[in-house]
């Protein structure tokens, strides 16, 4: 019995994901539902993630919850749905990046020397998660970091390395940074060193977890790949994200069906002169008149009366958007309604 024990948690590859933020900045949005809950391209955008470390040969996710922790397990269950087993693991009061992996890390199977894989719930990432643990292997690393190339690195910290690929510091945000390479957000670990991380106070891993590694002489190597990546924190970028994947700039298995201009979901009705497009969503049980809905998310059971346009917003479920009103940019909360005619920029709309 405990070979066989032996070999099952030789198989496991484990990863947590890391999920307690309250989204602020799509609020209205996030006042009722986590942002990784949140519909990106017709599903929860954990189903994503989950898609995406299964297809990497994960077989164990841990989610660190704090935020509306029960909304986790009722949405997704033991995951075996999914190809994967889900374990929850919730925080009392917010432990900052590194407090919430330790505190995960409770419910992990493997030890020593065995890799775990820690990515942040809400980025949209196309780089090789493959390719990324064995970069850690083969160099026999502590930690791996994804790291992205932007054009514009003054607003990130930055994170140089040397002509081995070897993480040299950790730095601020800067005027003048000395490298584009900034964190991507998804690591590779070996599971002793997230052992080492304190669970009596808050953490930053990317503030004191990897600069320790470093004044410690362990090795942190960077995985380099300019893939597609995008942080969903903002509505713009939430829009672009549900899009991208929607129209296949970025594949996802977990997608509920083929890539085109619009993704409309099972149970919807729009009006045949209805024009969709730039990869919008129309959600279940939602209903489009003669409207124009460009590069938009609908959640589901939401009305759009007749000659209404949406251009890069966010309806939430159940919203109403009245006859010939117009909307871009705009955020409309879950049950809130947009009188007829009204012209809306930039807004937020919350019911009542």
């Amino acid at each position: 019995m405990l070979i066989g024990l032996q070999r099952r948690l030789a198989r496991v590859l484990e990863a947590i994901v890391l999920v307690g933020g309250q989204g602020t900045r799509l609020r209205p949005l996030t006042l009722t539902t986590p942002k990784p809950l949140l519909p990106v391209a017709g599903v929860p955008f954990l189903l994503h993630q989950f898609a995406r470390l299964r297809d990497a040969g994960v077989t164990r996710i841990v989610l660190a919850t704090s935020y509306r922790a029960e909304l986790f397990e009722a949405a997704f269950g033991s995951g075996e749905d999914l190809g994967v087993e889900l374990v929850f693991v919730s925080e009392d009061e917010p432990m900052g990046t590194g407090g919430a992996i330790a505190n995960a890390a409770s419910a992990l199977l493997s030890s020593g020397d065995a890799p775990v894989i820690v990515f942040n719930g809400d980025v949209v990432s196309g780089h090789d998660l493959r390719a990324q643990l064995a970069v850690h292997a083969g160099v026999d690393a502590d930690a791996t970091l994804h790291l992205v190339r932007v054009e514009d690195a003054r607003a990130f910290g930055c994170v140089p390395t040397d002509a081995d690929g070897r993480v040299t510091a950790f730095l601020e945000k800067m005027p003048e940074p000395v490298t584009d390479q900034i964190n991507a957000g998804c690591y590779v670990f070996r599971r002793s060193v997230i052992t080492s991380i304190p669970t009596d106070r808050p953490v930053s891993v990317e503030r004191e977890t990897f600069p320790g590694l470093l004044a410690s002489g362990a090795r942190v190597q960077a995985y380099i790949e300019t893939a597609y990546w995008l942080d969903l924190g903002t509505p713009a970028a939430y829009v672009k994200g549900s899009a991208d994947l929607v129209t296949g700039v970025i594949g996802s298995s977990a997608l509920p069906g083929p890539t085109g201009p619009a993704l409309v979901l099972e149970g919807a009705v729009v009006d045949a002169g209805c024009e969709l497009t730039h990869g919008s969503v129309v959600g279940v049980g939602a209903r489009i008149g003669n409207a124009r809905v460009l590069r938009s998310v609908i959640f589901d059971d939401v009305v759009v009366e007749d000659d209404a346009m949406l251009e890069e917003s966010i309806v939430g479920r159940g919203a109403l958007i009245g006859a010939a009103a117009s909307l871009t940019r705009c955020v409309v909360g879950d049950g809130a309604s947009v009188a007829a005619g009204s012209v809306l920029v930039d807004a937020l709309v919350a019911e009542g």
